[in-house]
């Protein structure tokens, strides 16, 4: 996609948002020099799903916006040097991560927000921790100094009527609403991060308040 059609997309999508909406550029694929175009066009967060990929395209955008990690975080994939990079990771599902995140996190003297990924759908070959788990698994990741538990976070259908992912929304809705209820000390419900191209208009009348946004920024990708 040109970069004139890049600018464009993001002016559009910005323009239509909410204020309390934040938008994350879904960045799966994406090289820096497209990043740094949707940045200079109004991109304040770029999500990343792999490792390897946020480190080239921070060397080249840096600082200039925040990072989410929005991919399947691998154990052996936590390490400082990482972690320094992102803002926030929105995909912790297991204590086990939690707890490798929260002891790197000690090393460098940061606090990182994250969000529990839900498994909404209960698909098996997607990560995310079952709906009736989400609240253990944030009681028991509560207790870890260095990590914030800021949300939740759900994949719906990536595919197929944006109604379809209605359900899942709404699931995860209800779960962060109860959780929020709860009131845990060390634990802020303030983000709901869903929604991609083909579903964030259902998502955000569902509550999001993150949406992740790829193909309808950057336009149609290389499978991979």
């Amino acid at each position: 996609m040109t970069n004139k059609l890049i600018q464009q997309n993001v002016a559009r999508l910005l323009a239509e948002l909410p204020d309390d909406v934040e938008l994350v550029a879904a960045a799966k694929t994406r090289t820096p020099e497209e990043i740094l175009e949707a940045v200079g066009a109004g991109i304040k967060i770029v999500g990343e799903n792999y490792v390897k990929d946020a480190k080239e395209a921070y060397e080249v955008v840096g600082k200039r916006v925040k990072w989410h990690f929005i991919g399947t975080l691998q154990k052996h994939n936590i390490r400082r040097n990482v972690l320094e990079i992102f803002d926030m990771i929105e995909t912790v599902d297991s204590f086990d991560i939690a707890r490798e995140i929260d002891k790197r996190c000690a090393q460098i003297g940061k606090i990182m927000p994250i969000l529990i990924e839900v498994n909404s759908g209960r698909e098996p070959q997607k990560s995310g921790v079952l709906p009736e788990d989400v609240e253990r698994l944030v009681r028991g990741i509560s207790s870890l100094r260095n990590i914030k538990i800021m949300g939740l976070m759900t994949m719906g259908p990536r595919f197929g009527n944006a109604e379809d992912s209605r359900p899942y929304f709404v699931e995860t809705r209800k779960i962060f609403n109860r959780i929020k209820e709860l009131g845990l000390a060390d634990v802020e419900m303030r983000y709901l991060s869903m929604g991609m191209t083909n579903s964030y208009k259902v998502a955000l009348e569902e509550g999001a308040n993150i949406i992740r946004i790829g193909t309808q920024i950057f336009g149609e990708r290389d499978q991979a």
